[in-house]
């Protein structure tokens, strides 16, 4: 349970910064700071980081509950690899040609390292207590 509650405190709290600084600043973190295109709108880029602080929360309350609700963190460990496949293919084939790499070999490195280790959590959680 330790490992699961770990990386939720930990997942949630990047998730939260990551999230707050695209809520509250979305041009100046990717134009500025990671040189991605500028769009003419950042609504949606906003909206993405209120979702992000969103689930951040909710991470918590499931890490501070992770003996009674250990299962409940199978929803972060789909919506993670699932973030992580589609974050890897879009570095991997759908950059521009003027796009910069860095942000999404970011993106793809914390993604991939947060979805094995809310597996390996799951899977070590499983062993110490089954399914209700």
């Amino acid at each position: 349970m330790n490992a699961l509650r770990r990386t939720l405190y930990l997942q949630a709290l990047v998730w939260f910064v990551a999230g707050a600084a695209l809520a509250i600043a979305p041009e100046t973190i990717l134009v500025h700071l990671f040189d991605q295109p500028h769009y003419q709108e950042f609504a949606w880029h906003r909206l993405f980081g209120i979702q992000a602080v969103g689930l951040a929360l909710l991470m918590v309350l499931v890490a501070h509950r992770i003996e009674d609700l250990w299962w409940w963190s199978w929803s972060f460990a789909l919506v993670t690899t699932a973030m992580a496949g589609v974050v890897v293919l879009n570095t991997a084939f759908a950059l521009g040609p003027r796009e910069s790499a860095t942000l999404w070999w970011i993106f793809s490195g914390v993604t991939v390292l947060f979805a094995f280790s809310l597996l390996y959590g799951l899977f070590a959680s499983s062993r110490e207590q089954p399914l209700p």
